[in-house]
């Protein structure tokens, strides 16, 4: 088996992909900045290797890349690379040293669709600075495995779900007063028609799927997979659900984007608008067909489990 390197490990998809690696026979190097614990219990993580180190402070002085290197992973899946830059520094010093490097992505480097399910090889035209460095990351990354054979694997994820923490809501932002106000049969107000999209996925979905890639090697080494639940769903269609989930027939109001913006906090709408302004639908076609990629759990299976979660926690009241 292999020396796996977890870069970002004790997050919302290290969480279970961590354990999935020591419970496949890998040895698995855990490297954070260590002031985060796994969301979830699991006797495997007594197993794993802990390395603490500040990515953003060594990457200052150019030591993070040969810091990584230094371990000696046959692997090296990083969760948290977010600027060109960085993607540059950590390949720079991996060339040639690791026999399969994985990044995680976002399905933000489409921007908006032009076709749904949008596939990977879909033209991007991602907007605002997150989704902007991802699609140069994933340019940049392609292009060293397509010129230089450097074995790189792009996961890109939708909205990530699970037990721990707030997803994301049909409104289109994280508040979760959204929830508790579904929760009590209360009315809920939303954006346009409802009609917007948003894609969920459960964070050990995302976890199934960098395994498959590690397993599918000759398949997955300069490639890219969304990394997404089944189906996407309307705003409208996942509050519908979710009142439904709770035991009340769904109340809800419509208003143009901009009057409907006037009756949330500004932080809420300026979300709600990055969400829905590129309303994701993407397509699983390549990963069903590449890596075997078969999800768990759909959009709404994710979102009720993790509403389990934040009931119990007491953030979402009846």
């Amino acid at each position: 088996m292999a020396r796996v390197v977890v870069i970002g490990a004790t997050g919302h998809v290290g969480t279970y992909l961590v354990p999935r690696l020591v419970e496949a026979g890998h040895q698995v190097i855990a490297v954070s900045r260590g002031q985060a614990r796994p969301y979830a219990d699991n006797r495997a993580w007594a197993a794993v290797e802990h390395r603490q180190m500040d990515r953003d402070a060594m990457e200052r002085d150019g030591s993070f890349g040969a810091a990584i290197r230094a371990i000696g992973a046959d692997i090296v899946i990083d969760m948290i690379c977010f600027t060109l830059d960085s993607a540059k520094q950590i390949v720079e010093a991996l060339s040639g040293h690791v026999a399969h490097f994985l990044h995680t992505g976002t399905i933000w480097t489409h921007g908006y669709p032009t076709v749904v399910p949008t596939p990977e090889d879909a033209p991007k035209r991602p907007f605002g600075e997150y989704g902007t460095q991802k699609a140069a990351i994933e340019t940049y990354l392609l292009e060293q495995a397509r010129t230089r054979a450097f074995p790189a694997t792009l996961i890109h994820p939708g909205h990530i779900v699970g037990p721990g923490w707030l997803p994301l809501n049909p409104a289109g932002h994280f508040n979760a007063a959204v929830f508790t106000t579904l929760a009590r049969g209360e009315t809920l107000a939303l954006p346009n028609f409802g009609l917007e999209t948003v894609h969920h996925v459960h964070a050990d979905d995302v976890a199934q799927m960098f395994m498959g890639a590690i397993a599918n090697w000759r398949a997955s080494t300069g490639e890219a997979f969304h990394a997404v639940s089944a189906g996407a769903v309307t705003l409208r269609g996942y509050a519908e659900s979710i009142s439904r989930w709770f035991g009340h027939e769904p109340k809800l109001t419509f208003a143009p984007f901009d009057a409907w913006a006037r009756t949330q906090d500004p932080k809420d709408a300026e979300a709600s608008w990055e969400h829905i302004a590129r309303s994701p639908n993407c397509s699983i076609d390549k990963a069903r067909r590449l890596l075997g990629y078969a999800p768990r759990y759909t959009s709404l299976q994710a979102v009720e489990e993790a509403l389990t979660w934040l009931i119990a926690d007491g953030q979402v009241t009846r």
